[in-house]
């Protein structure tokens, strides 16, 4: 009976390991080609969604993919690459916004305050790529986050009929974002999971047409 049971045990494993390693694999095949690291290799879009994360770190120094995706996103606006910016993240609490803390700093480096969109619904991944089209109207976005996080941003979009391209934000040392790559093989999966029944954005509410 034990050994029956350790049998068992191994062979869903097995099966858990390898449902994860195919999911992973598809995810990064739907993106295969569409993400970009340099601006002469990009095309130009109208609108950059840029997809959100928290300013801070846990230990409260500037968070660093916050910092880059910053960078990537003035790099692109002042580079004629998209004209105008929709920044999607959570804003869970008066004292946590995401996407206001992206718009304060985005300013600062120079983009105009009238170029800048908000989507405060962006929960999750799935929600702000198919927020993009569905409240502010765009079925072509270059979307801007680390590679990783932009591959499996491009898998849902291709799901919801987006034309999506990645620019990458520098990435971060392998050291100080184990945690997140760790996670983001679970991310991947959850993604797979969402397309395969359908799962839909929380919330879409009235258009706000980028135009």
């Amino acid at each position: 009976m034990i050994k029956k049971l350790i049998i068992a045990f191994i062979s869903l494993v097995v099966l858990l390991f390898a449902f994860i390693l195919l999911s992973n694999i598809m995810v990064v095949q739907g993106a295969k080609g569409k993400t970009f690291s340099k601006l002469d290799d990009i095309q130009k879009n109208k609108v950059g969604l840029v997809l959100g994360t928290a300013k801070f770190s846990t230990d409260g120094g500037v968070n660093l993919y916050f910092a880059y995706r910053i960078n990537a996103t003035v790099e692109l606006f002042k580079n004629n690459k998209i004209d105008f910016v929709l920044i999607s993240g959570d804003n869970g609490s008066v004292y946590y916004n995401e996407p206001q803390d992206f718009k304060k700093e985005l300013i600062k480096k120079g983009i105009p305050e009238d170029k800048i969109f908000l989507d405060y619904a962006g929960f999750r991944t799935l929600d702000s790529v198919v927020r993009a089209k569905e409240v502010f109207g765009q079925e072509s976005i270059t979307i801007i986050s680390q590679e990783f996080h932009n591959v499996r941003a491009i898998y849902l979009a291709n799901h919801f009929n987006i034309q999506a391209i990645g620019f990458n934000a520098q990435d971060v040392s392998q050291r100080y974002g184990f945690k997140t790559r760790v996670r983001e093989y679970f991310a991947r999966t959850k993604a797979f999971i969402d397309i395969l029944f359908g799962v839909e954005p929380k919330f879409l509410g009235d258009s706000i047409i980028i135009e």
